[in-house]
C-alpha cells in the first residue's frame, strides 16, 4: 500500500429475507452485520467494505483484486456438513446456504491470492472448510466430556480459559501462552484443513485457533475479539497486526 493510505478490509455479512440472488422476492433482502467488527477494523486503521452472497459469483475475483484483507465475520448459523463429507446429526443448527457458499468461494479466491484472512467464530470454522477440514457438528453431542462452550447469551464474558501455542504467529501477536476469552460457539474444528496447525486450545482440548503455514496470513480464532477490543487491548492487537500486513499489500494496477 501507498504510505498513508488505509489498507481496504471486506467483511463478509450476514443475509435475511428477500432472494439470496437478487432475483424478485415478496421482501426485500437486508444485510446483517453487528457494527462492532467495523469498529475494530477502523480503530486499527483500515477501512471496512461489507461483501455478502448477492454479489455475484463471477464478481468475486474482481473483488478480491480491490482488497487488500477479508475478515470472515461469525454468524448464528452453521455450515452444512456435505461441505467436509459427513451427514448431518439432529443437533445440527440452522443452516445459511447462500452464505456458506458464498463465504467458501470467497476464501478461496482470498487463498489464491494470498489476500490476508482473519477467521471470526464461524468465519474460523470456514478457513477450515474451505481448505478441506471438518467440523464437530455439535461440541456437547459428539464431545460429551467438553466443557460448555456455547454461552450466546454472555459474548462480553470473559469466564473461558484457553491456552495459545508457543511459537505461532497467533503468540507472537499477543505474546502470551494464557488468555481468558468470550464463548459463543456450539461446533469446533475437527479434523484440520491443509496447511493449518492449532495456534489455541481450551483446558477440555476443544480447538480455539488455527492459522495457515502456507500462506502470508490465515489466521482464525473460535472467540469473539471484537466484542471485548474495546476494552481489552490485547484482543486489539489481533485487529492491528492483521490491518498492519494488510497494508503491506501493493496497490493494485
Amino acid at each position: 500500500m501507498t504510505r498513508g493510505v488505509p489498507p481496504l478490509i471486506g467483511v463478509t455479512a450476514d443475509i435475511s429475507g428477500g432472494s439470496a440472488d437478487g432475483a424478485k422476492s415478496p421482501k426485500d433482502a437486508t444485510l446483517l452485520l453487528p457494527q462492532r467488527y467495523l469498529t475494530a477494523i477502523v480503530r486499527a486503521g483500515a477501512i471496512p467494505v461489507v461483501v455478502s452472497a448477492p454479489q455475484a459469483k463471477s464478481s468475486l475475483r474482481q473483488i478480491t483484486t480491490r482488497l487488500n484483507g477479508l475478515v470472515l465475520s461469525g454468524g448464528n448459523f452453521d455450515i452444512h456438513p456435505r461441505y467436509y463429507g459427513e451427514r448431518p446429526i439432529r443437533q445440527l443448527g440452522e443452516i445459511k446456504a447462500a452464505r456458506t457458499e458464498f463465504e467458501l468461494e470467497m476464501t478461496a479466491a482470498a487463498l489464491r491470492r494470498n489476500l490476508p484472512i482473519l477467521g471470526i467464530c464461524g468465519g474460523a470454522q470456514a478457513i477450515n472448510v474451505a481448505l478441506g477440514g471438518s467440523l464437530y457438528q455439535d461440541i456437547a453431542t459428539q464431545l460429551p466430556a467438553a466443557a460448555a462452550h456455547e454461552r450466546g447469551g454472555q459474548p462480553h464474558a470473559v469466564d473461558h480459559r484457553i491456552r495459545i501455542e508457543a511459537g505461532t504467529r497467533l503468540f507472537k501477536i499477543l505474546k502470551r501462552r494464557n488468555l481468558r476469552v468470550n464463548t459463543t460457539h456450539h461446533q469446533a474444528v475437527k479434523q484440520l484443513g491443509r496447511g493449518l496447525i492449532i495456534n489455541a486450545v481450551a483446558a477440555d482440548g476443544v480447538i480455539e485457533g488455527i492459522e495457515s503455514t502456507e500462506h502470508s496470513f490465515v489466521l482464525g480464532v473460535q472467540w469473539h475479539p471484537e466484542v471485548l477490543a474495546p476494552r481489552r487491548k490485547i484482543h486489539r492487537r489481533l485487529f492491528s497486526s492483521f490491518v498492519a500486513l494488510c497494508s503491506q499489500r501493493l496497490p493494485v494496477r
